[in-house]
């Protein structure tokens, strides 16, 4: 298999401390060109990386050594650059969430296939393997039948100048925290999710959901009940609600790679603490992205959870605002945001 020759677009805090370092372990994929608005940090990335610091964005798409790209831009400019990618013949791995709103991640996945390219969310904890535990615990009927999912990413508020506090830049609870429990809904009660309500609470400083809440119903009477926001003391787990017993998931959707997130089994006759698995998500994406190029059924697969996860959070957003038509703006563009938009033209 050949090797996966990547450009680094944007030297965000994620790529230099998750994403770089798997690559860097990843089979089949080497950093070989990195842009930056800050052309010093360019040149102390690609040093550190053994790649080459290109003037920018549009230098680096055109060059013939890149395969593919990594973008950790803000949130609100995904849709552009990886729509310039794509356009380039560049496969892309785009920082979760690949787009604001639902339209423009369908756009960009139709630009992907159009052009036979790869493209894939950097959302990652789902392929970390303590999940593969919780499944095979519940499969197994330690918890009896699944009746409830509960899901909770929060974390104290950021520093002001933030880019999750700007709007413009696709910022906001919602797709920043609230995607991982939703994606973890969907993990364990399967795609047929009804939003049954959705709650997101601005921030008056900065027009943006700080935090929110979700209930979601599945077949069969299973519920998710799912917070998250900036404004928490720190927590990060999930629990799968049974008949007979609970499963709960410490530093669920966060940890590093030396980290083994605990579980925890109560039942009626006592409570039993499992050995999660230490493993590297962010390796395990790149490495289901490098297998993706050589795999059209992979990336197809990618393609559709892509869509899929989407879908999900625009129906959140959409709920929100209509059940507070003068609350929180949606995240821009997104379905909420028509809507909103719509209901002020009619007032």
């Amino acid at each position: 298999m050949p090797v996966i020759r990547f450009g680094l677009l944007g030297c965000a805090s994620i790529a230099l401390r998750r994403t770089l370092p798997a690559l860097r372990a990843a089979q089949g994929a080497e950093l070989v060109a990195v842009a930056s608005r800050d052309p010093a940090r360019a040149e102390r990335v690609a040093a550190e990386y053994g790649a080459e610091a290109v003037a920018d964005y549009v230098a680096l798409l055109a060059r013939p050594d890149v395969d593919a790209v990594y973008i950790p831009l803000p949130t609100g400019m995904h849709h552009a650059w990886t729509a310039r990618a794509l356009a380039a013949g560049k496969h892309v791995l785009a920082e979760k969430p690949l787009a604001a709103r639902y339209a423009d991640a369908a756009e960009l996945v139709s630009l992907a296939e159009a052009r036979g390219l790869v493209l894939m969310e950097n959302l990652t904890f789902h392929r970390h393997q303590v999940h593969q535990q919780v499944r095979r615990l519940v499969d197994d009927g330690r918890i009896g039948e699944l009746r409830v999912f509960q899901g909770e990413f929060a974390f104290p508020p950021l520093a002001g100048s933030d880019i999750r506090y700007r709007r413009e830049l696709g910022g906001g609870a919602l797709l920043d925290a609230g995607v991982y429990p939703l994606r973890a809904a969907r993990m364990f009660l399967g795609e047929d999710l009804d939003v049954v309500g959705a709650s997101l609470a601005e921030s008056p400083g900065h027009g943006v959901d700080v935090n929110g809440g979700v209930l979601l119903s599945a077949p069969g009477g299973r519920t998710a009940h799912l917070s998250f926001g900036f404004q928490h003391a720190y927590h990060c787990s999930y629990t799968l609600w049974g008949s007979e017993g609970r499963l709960t998931v410490d530093r669920a959707f966060t940890p590093p790679p030396d980290f083994a997130p605990p579980i925890r089994l109560e039942r009626a006759d006592g409570t039993t603490e499992f050995a999660g698995a230490a493993d590297d998500q962010f390796r395990a994406t790149l490495d289901a992205f490098v297998r993706a190029v050589a795999d059209p059924d992979e990336a197809a697969a990618s393609a559709e959870e892509i869509l899929r996860q989407a879908r999900l959070v625009d129906r959140v957003a959409a709920v929100a605002a209509a059940s507070a038509p003068n609350g929180p703006n949606p995240p821009v563009g997104s379905a909420a945001s028509v809507v909103s938009t719509r209901a002020a033209t009619r007032r």
